[in-house]
C-alpha cells in the first residue's frame, strides 16, 4: 500500500525536522507495512522556482537515503511535491517537473478559501496539458465551497487524495467512509509530519477502511495505486 502525502523528507519544509526525525516515521510506517512513501514537500511558487526546489529536495532525499543505507524493510520513497495553487499555474512550462516521479500525477493543493470559476479553469487547462492534478486532503475544502463548486471540481477529469485522519476523526468519519464507497476518493494519505502530533497514521486508516467497508475497498485503492508504476 502506497502513502501518497507526507512531508518525510529532512529540513525543507514544515515537515520533519531533522534526518532522526525522517528515520521515526520511516520506522513507524515499517511497522504499519507500507510499502511505498510519496515524498512531497511543498511547493510555493512565490518563494522558490521548480528547478531550485527539485534540487534541494534532491539533496534532502540523498542525504536520508545516506542515513538509511544499513536499515532492512524501509517503504520505498518516490519524490514528488504537494504543490500549491498560484494564479497562472496552468502557463507554466515547467509543471510537469513536479509531478510525483515516474507519473503525470501533480499533488494540488487548492486555496482554503471560497474558489472562483476562474480557479477551476486554471485547473482544467492542467488537465488538458496532460498532467493530472490530484486534489490534496480534499476534505480540508469542504467548509470554504458549496456543494455544487466542489462538484464542479470533482468533475474535472481530476482524481482526489484525503488523509488518513479524514476516516480516523469522529466527527468526520462516516463523511469519509460514505466517499471512499461510492469511489469519490482515489488516494489516502498520511500527510505526517512528524513523529507526534502529525504522526505516519496510514495503518489505523486502512484497518478501519477494512473493518467497516470490507476488502473490497482496499482493493479499489490497490488498483488506483496502478497509476504509479512502482515496484515495492
Amino acid at each position: 500500500m502506497i502513502d501518497f502525502h507526507s512531508h518525510v523528507l529532512p529540513g525543507i519544509d514544515d515537515g520533519s525536522d531533522s534526518v532522526d526525525t525522517s528515520l521515526g516515521m520511516l520506522d513507524m510506517w515499517r511497522a504499519q507495512k507500507i510499502d511505498c512513501i510519496c515524498a512531497t514537500p511543498h511547493f510555493y511558487a512565490e518563494h522558490n522556482t521548480p528547478r531550485r526546489f527539485i534540487r534541494n529536495r534532491n539533496g534532502a532525499y540523498e542525504e536520508l537515503l545516506m542515513a538509511a543505507r544499513n536499515e532492512k524493510g524501509y517503504p520505498k520513497i518516490l519524490l514528488g511535491a504537494e504543490v500549491r495553487f498560484f494564479d497562472g499555474i496552468s502557463n507554466v512550462s515547467t509543471l510537469d517537473s513536479l509531478c510525483l516521479e515516474g507519473t503525470n500525477l501533480l499533488l494540488l493543493e487548492m486555496p482554503f478559501t471560497r474558489w472562483t470559476d476562474r480557479m477551476l479553469r486554471e485547473v482544467g487547462e492542467i488537465r488538458r496539458r496532460g498532467i493530472i492534478p490530484v486534489a490534496a486532503h480534499l476534505e480540508r475544502y469542504l467548509d470554504f465551497n458549496s456543494k455544487s463548486m466542489i462538484k464542479h471540481f470533482m468533475d474535472l477529469d481530476i482524481l482526489i487524495q484525503c488523509n488518513a485522519g479524514f476516516f480516523l476523526n469522529k466527527r468526520t468519519s462516516r463523511k469519509a467512509l460514505s466517499m471512499l464507497k461510492d469511489r469519490r476518493i482515489h488516494f489516502i494519505g498520511s500527510d505526517a509530519h512528524n513523529l507526534s502530533s502529525r504522526a505516519p497514521n496510514m495503518g489505523d486508516a486502512l484497518q478501519l477502511i477494512l473493518h467497516k467497508l470490507g476488502a473490497g475497498s482496499i482493493e479499489y485503492l490497490l488498483r488506483m495505486e496502478e497509476l504509479i508504476d512502482v515496484d515495492y
